[in-house]
């Protein structure tokens, strides 16, 4: 996943760099709002994705004493920074420079340019969105598209897919409204595209940010492996009960796992050191992102206790 991910973010980087280029000559040569926000737009594009590389490097990094279980999370928080700057650079200024526009109309001069230009800036991201759209359904399965971006745990992937997106939508915008503006003489039209473009960002933004902040936050494992994991344990004929079961994602390929099980009293304690043994080697060979696994070894009873008395607890801090 790390080496497909890295690839759709490569491939988008060349891209809206290029593409950023050729835009901000167009805009300074005919004078187009649309434009200069799509180069904007595509420059904002170029630096999100070397952040996302920046933040992939940042979570390989091993584990010390000041962060005991590594620094996976760190692209969740990258993620969210895309998001942000997406939301106040590439939507705040396209918006501002539409207005501009609007408030002040010019003539777009020689328009033709700004047609190649777009044109073939179309072609270029709609190459990248494939990329990073096949990449996304090798990850989706049968889910629907929707559902598959709200339950992955691996943001810099659906993070290129949606800026492409919006590039894709931004880019026809751009076109029809500076076609609009030139063939009916209505220059405030280009100025309107512009602050279009600045609304699809700003969506955009939004969307991102929602789904990064779960990340941060702390999401569980997918159901299937919560359910395979319980699998495993109640095929332990030692083990009586699964008292309880946690999951946390601190980043797209590592999972926390922490379990509480209630083993026979009458088994002996060599059992039960094999017993746990066995189903860390069991759990991690058949999840490899579970990374680490903490096993509490406690009666049904007490944990039933323990639980009571922190849902107490918690209902005496709400009151006061």
């Amino acid at each position: 996943m790390a080496s497909g991910s890295k690839k759709v973010i490569y491939a988008a980087m060349i891209g809206n760099g290029l593409i950023a280029i050729a835009k901000f000559v167009g805009a300074f040569i005919t004078g187009s709002s649309a434009m200069l926000s799509e180069g904007i737009h595509s420059l904002v594009d170029t630096g999100n994705q070397s952040l996302l590389l920046y933040g992939m490097a940042r979570s390989k990094r091993p584990a010390d004493e000041k962060h005991p279980f590594g620094y996976a999370s760190e692209i969740y928080f990258w993620a969210f920074i895309v998001a942000i700057l997406i939301f106040s650079v590439g939507a705040g200024i396209s918006v501002y420079h539409g207005i501009e526009k609007v408030l002040h109309p010019h003539p777009v001069e020689e328009p033709f340019i700004n047609y190649v230009i777009l044109i073939l800036a179309m072609i270029f991201e709609g190459f990248a969105w494939w990329i990073a759209f096949k990449e996304f359904s090798t990850t989706k399965g049968k889910k629907s598209l929707f559902q598959a971006v709200q339950e992955s745990k691996d943001p810099t992937i659906f993070t290129v897919l949606f800026e492409d997106t919006a590039a894709m939508l931004g880019l026809l915008v751009a076109l029809v409204g500076i076609w609009l503006a030139v063939t009916y003489d209505m220059p405030v039209l280009d100025g309107v595209a512009s602050i279009l473009i600045g609304v699809i960002l700003a969506g955009t933004a939004l969307l991102l940010a929602l789904e990064t902040k779960g990340l941060l936050i702390g999401e569980a494992a997918a159901p299937e492996i919560v359910e395979e994991i319980k699998q495993l344990i109640e095929a332990q004929p030692a083990i009586i009960a699964l008292n309880e079961i946690r999951t946390l994602h601190r980043g797209p390929n590592d999972v926390l796992l922490a379990l509480s099980v209630d083993y026979n009293d009458e088994v002996p304690a060599g059992i039960v050191e094999r017993t746990n043994n066995e189903l860390e080697i069991a759990i991690k060979g058949r999840f490899p992102v579970v990374k680490r696994l903490f096993l509490e070894v406690q009666s049904a009873k007490h944990h039933a206790e323990e639980i009571a008395r922190a849902q107490k607890l918690r209902g005496q801090e709400a009151e006061g």
